[in-house]
């Protein structure tokens, strides 16, 4: 036996553990009859392999297909088309539900045999996706990205026997379900700051009289008028010569240049990075980022926003040309608070009617300038800042938990189903 091959383990094709995988359906439209199931596709799975059943499509899909195709507890949905450049297809997700479930003709039902925990086998595939494994199986034809299953099936790997599959599976299930508590902590803490937004941006503290107004009814005190009237700046990016090319990006060099993936509607996101030297920052004259700074995506997703506060680490920030600045140096309004009426429905929804161009939606820094958000006076506004700002702040920390348990996670997996780590049974 191979030394890679812990003691009482088995080297063997993944396919030996799989009694049967059965291709999804998409039926037709929802016709309100007997016909009708929710079918599990794509937007279900989630990134930890649970089913998120917010987004479920009804779709008609005849008796005999139904019955043929329909999932039970334990089954495992595999995604087999689709997918991207930055996600590989191959994702799967566990199903737990006992209620009546088919899968979209572009996932496929894997079957367990009884020589394998089901649990088990759905975390060794989840784990060989997280290594990457599945990138050998990827087949690109027409634009869509397909799963070889049937390779994928013959790929060899190593298993314990079912005693220790039911140790395994039952400690990292333990870890998911902290998880899945922390993740609906968090869910409740942002449906109450939304709330929150909601009543503190259009009613404030403490106002008994209302009005209407261009942003709808608000407190009579308050006032409206355009992003512009308060002194505040709308710069955009530079452009021309020096602007950076694909050979003027780097990994870890002096200044940070954004991309449309780093600035999202729920503020910045740093996954995928590239930067320019310091000469090249240095030849550019427009676009640097200084504190308190709020970016705004003006070209193709338009109004994604994110503030750079003092919670960010980079100290050398650059838009590129599909973003624009709004820099507040004025006294008069609070850039919390700013930052929260921009990311609110009252100016969101401007936005979305003031964009134009229908194959790439664009905004300009005249329609940013002419955005109207309203004005309490600035105490009012530092307490609406206050108040929404340690709901984040309980968010923030308990997000930084969720990160530490799926870290957990990761190396309970590595260590425990690749027998680094044995377990007494």
């Amino acid at each position: 036996m191979s030394s890679s091959v812990p003691e009482g383990w088995k080297e063997d094709f993944i396919g030996t553990y799989v009694a049967g995988s059965v291709a999804g359906e998409w039926g037709k439209e929802a016709r309100g009859d007997k016909n009708d199931i929710p079918v599990l596709r794509a937007t279900n799975f989630t990134e930890n392999g649970a089913v998120d059943y917010k987004k479920l499509a009804i779709r008609n899909i005849d008796e005999k297909k139904r019955v043929k195709k329909l999932l039970k507890t334990g089954d495992i949905v595999l995604e087999k088309s689709g997918g991207s450049p930055t996600q590989p297809v191959g994702r799967v997700i566990y199903f737990d539900n006992e209620k009546p479930f088919l899968y979209s003709n572009f996932t496929q039902k894997i079957s367990p045999t009884n020589k394998c925990v089901s649990k088990y086998l759905f975390y060794k595939l989840y784990h060989e996706y997280q290594q990457g494994t599945v990138l050998k199986f990827q087949q690109q034809t027409t634009g869509i990205i397909n799963f070889q299953l049937a390779e994928y099936l013959l790929y060899k790997t190593i298993f314990p026997p079912l005693p220790e599959q039911k140790k395994i599976a039952a400690i990292l299930t333990s870890v998911d379900t902290v998880i899945e508590k922390t993740q609906a902590q968090i869910d409740k803490l942002k449906d109450l700051k939304t709330g929150m937004m909601q009543e503190l941006l259009t009613k404030g503290i403490g106002h008994t009289e209302f009005k209407d107004s261009p942003v709808g009814r608000i407190p009579v005190e308050w006032g409206v008028d355009s992003i512009e009237s308060f002194g505040i700046s709308i710069l955009d990016g530079d452009r021309g010569k020096e602007y950076p090319k694909e050979k003027d990006f780097f990994q870890n060099e002096y200044c940070l240049f954004l991309s449309a993936k780093n600035v999202t509607k729920h503020g910045f996101k740093f996954n995928e990075t590239v930067y320019i030297t310091k000469k090249k920052d240095d030849l550019l004259r427009k676009g640097k980022l200084i504190r308190n700074d709020i970016v705004i995506t003006t070209r193709g997703t338009v109004g994604n926003i994110a503030l750079y506060d003092d919670s960010i680490s980079y100290n050398h920030i650059r838009i590129n040309s599909g973003m624009a600045i709004i820099r507040n140096q004025e006294d008069k309004l609070d850039t919390e608070y700013l930052n929260l009426v921009l990311h609110s429905p009252l100016v969101c929804e401007q936005i979305e009617l003031l964009a134009f161009g229908s194959a790439q939606p664009q905004l300009t820094i005249g329609l940013i300038k002419n955005l109207f958000i309203p004005k309490p006076d600035i105490e009012e506004q530092n307490k609406i800042s206050k108040s929404i700002g340690s709901i984040q702040e309980k968010i923030s920390i308990v997000e930084s938990k969720l990160k530490s348990l799926q870290n957990t996670k990761k190396a309970l997996m590595q260590d425990l189903l690749t027998g680094k780590v044995r377990l007494k049974v």
